[in-house]
C-alpha cells in the first residue's frame, strides 16, 4: 500500500529507528531523494517556466517547480514523469536530466538530495491542471519570477544554462514550436533562449542548410507583409552530424557583436 505524502517522512524515520543499531548503515544519516522538473515554453514572445503554488508545508502558498519524493521501486526517470503528471497533468514528454542538488539545508524537514530534469514544450499542446501538492499552476516569464520555495531559483537558472549549451549542438529548440512554423518564429525561439539577437539573413541561410527543415505547402500571414512560408521539423534518424554541427554554429552567432564577426565564425 502506498504511503500518503503527509506520513512519508514519519514512516521513513520509523523504519530507520527499527534498524539494527549495530549495522554499518545505521551509523549514517540516510538522505531522502526527490526529483524536480523545470518545464520551459515560449508564450506571448517570452521564455516561460511552469510553476506550481504549494498546498502543503514547508513553503505553503509559495511557488515552486513540480517535483517530489521518489518511490523505492521506480527509477529516477519514472519518478520525474510521475510527479510531473500528478501535479500538472503533463505527460509523455522527453525529460533531460541535467544536475543534482544536495546542499545540507536545502529542505528544512531533513536532508534531501534532488535530481533535476528539464523539458521544452509548446504551450498550445498542453492542458494544465493543478493536482496533488499544487493548489494553482501557471506559466511565469523568466524575467519576472516570484520568490521561489527551496533552492528552486538556483535549479531554474542551472537548467537555463544547460539549455543554452545544448541548443548549440542539438535541435532542442524545435520542441518549443507548433508543428508548423515560420523562420521568424524559429529565430525568435533561439533569441529568447540565448537572450541575444541573431542576424536574420545568416540565421535563415544556415538554418535552411542544416537539412532539419521541410518546407510545407502552407503559408501564414505575418502582419501586413506578404504571407510567410511555413516549415516543419524533419523528424527522422538520418540527420547527419554535419547538420547538427551547422545548428551549433548557428546558435554561436549570439556571441558575435557584428556582421563581420558572424561571417568569420560561419566561414
Amino acid at each position: 500500500m502506498a504511503i500518503r505524502p503527509s506520513n512519508f517522512l514519519a514512516e521513513v524515520q520509523r523504519k530507520k529507528q527499527e534498524d539494527d543499531e549495530s549495522s554499518l548503515l545505521s551509523r549514517y544519516e540516510v538522505p531522502l531523494v526527490t526529483v524536480d522538473i523545470v518545464l520551459f515554453t515560449v508564450e506571448h514572445n517570452q521564455l516561460k517556466v511552469l510553476l506550481i503554488q504549494r498546498k502543503n508545508a514547508p513553503f505553503v502558498n509559495m511557488w515552486a517547480i513540480p517535483g517530489g519524493f521518489i518511490h523505492a521501486d521506480e527509477t529516477l526517470e519514472e519518478a520525474a514523469s510521475r510527479r510531473l503528471f500528478e501535479e500538472t497533468n503533463v505527460n509523455n514528454i522527453y525529460l533531460k536530466q541535467f544536475a543534482s542538488f544536495g546542499e545540507p539545508n536545502r529542505d528544512p524537514r531533513c536532508r534531501v538530495i534532488t535530481v533535476a530534469y528539464y523539458a521544452l514544450v509548446s504551450a498550445n499542446k498542453l492542458t494544465l491542471e493543478a493536482h496533488a501538492n499544487a493548489q494553482d499552476i501557471r506559466w511565469y516569464s523568466m524575467n519576472d519570477l516570484p520568490e521561489l520555495a527551496f533552492d528552486h531559483a538556483k535549479v531554474i537558472q542551472r537548467a537555463l544554462s544547460d539549455l543554452r549549451r545544448h541548443v548549440q549542438s542539438t535541435p532542442l529548440a524545435f520542441q518549443l514550436l507548433p508543428e508548423k512554423f515560420t523562420l521568424t518564429e524559429l529565430q525568435r525561439v533561439y533569441e529568447l533562449i540565448l537572450d541575444k539577437p541573431l542576424d536574420k539573413r545568416n540565421f535563415r541561410k544556415k538554418m535552411l542548410a542544416t537539412q532539419l527543415l521541410v518546407e510545407t505547402a502552407e503559408t501564414k500571414m505575418d502582419g501586413f507583409h506578404r504571407p510567410a512560408q511555413l516549415y516543419a521539423f524533419l523528424q527522422n534518424e538520418s540527420h547527419s552530424p554535419e547538420a547538427l554541427a551547422n545548428t551549433a554554429m548557428l546558435a554561436d552567432e549570439a556571441s558575435s557583436a557584428t556582421s563581420q564577426q558572424l561571417a568569420d565564425l560561419l566561414a
